[in-house]
């Protein structure tokens, strides 16, 4: 068995979703001078890895539903296309998860025992997505998840795992980073609308329609540097993390392509490009916090 299967089935180019509130939480233990190597380092491992086995469940889950056949137009799939077993599958997620709860058990040293409050339920959430008798991915609330998991839990929980306070700042992070991440599942969907609706994977977009999910994508792009510009004026961030606006040029282009496209290519790059803008804002932020 080759490495190429796995990667396929890791979706790397999703990955930045898990990197860049861990950056942007770390920023913030940088600027408050309680910084340290093995927290940022274990936490990024266990992010990572929470989000690979997300990737994986979503795979096998698909597959089995028919969600995942010959008319959809997104990257392919690994149980789908038959490069692994559902079984294979399963393993993965199994390993994936297990190093996730080994850097657990390490963060809890560090942090105390709500990390282990906020690694099941992670673990559970990512489970339940596309799994189970009553996946909420399915019923229209992946969105939701996404926004709290991917924002609000990685961007504070990273914060706390330096020096267990969760301060204010990392709570505004936390809503940019959840919305750049809502805005990478809003793409995803998007794209998927039609064979999604025709195999009964009623995910939000589904439900909402085509033009208002749209609005939805433009709204969530739109969000983080709203936040960040309310954050600057509120004392919770530095004038210097504005340098994030220097990013809106990045999102322009996406939100038009989403708004007048509904071919797989143009939405394809959709996104890949939001993932991209997602860390780029995370490092700009990270910067401006930490200058």
């Amino acid at each position: 068995m080759t490495r190429r299967p796995w990667v396929v089935a890791a979706r790397l180019p999703t990955l930045w979703a898990a990197t860049a509130p861990v950056v942007v939480g770390t920023a913030l233990a940088v600027r408050d001078e309680v910084f340290r190597w093995d927290g940022f380092l274990v936490t990024l491992f266990g992010a990572l890895c929470i989000q690979i086995g997300v990737n994986f469940a979503n795979d096998v889950a698909d597959a089995g539903r028919g969600v995942d056949n010959e008319r959809r137009i997104g990257p392919r799939r690994a149980v789908a296309t038959g490069l692994l077993t559902a079984r294979q599958m399963w393993g993965g997620i199994t390993i994936a998860f297990g190093l996730a709860a080994v850097a657990g058990l390490y963060l809890v040293f560090l942090a105390g025992p709500w990390i282990l409050v906020i690694g099941a339920a992670s673990v559970l959430a990512a489970l339940g997505y596309t799994n189970g008798p009553v996946p909420y991915g399915y019923r229209g609330l992946g969105e939701l998840s996404v926004f709290v998991f991917f924002g609000l839990v990685a961007t504070v929980g990273t914060r706390f795992v330096f020096d267990r306070t969760t301060p204010a700042p990392a709570w505004y992070a936390g809503i940019a980073m959840g919305a750049l991440a809502s805005a990478i599942l809003i793409a995803n969907n998007v794209r998927d609308i039609d064979n999604d609706r025709a195999t009964g994977k009623r995910t939000l977009v589904v439900m909402l329609g085509r033009r208002a999910a749209q609005g939805l994508y433009v709204a969530a792009i739109v969000a983080p540097f709203a936040t960040i510009v309310v954050a600057v004026a509120a004392g919770a961030f530095p004038a210097a993390t504005l340098a994030a606006m220097a990013a809106i040029p990045l999102a322009i282009p996406l939100t038009r392509v989403l708004w007048t496209e509904t071919a797989g290519p143009p939405l394809i790059g959709v996104l890949t490009g939001t993932a991209r803008l997602q860390i780029v804002v995370a490092v700009l932020l990270a910067i401006g916090l930490m200058l």
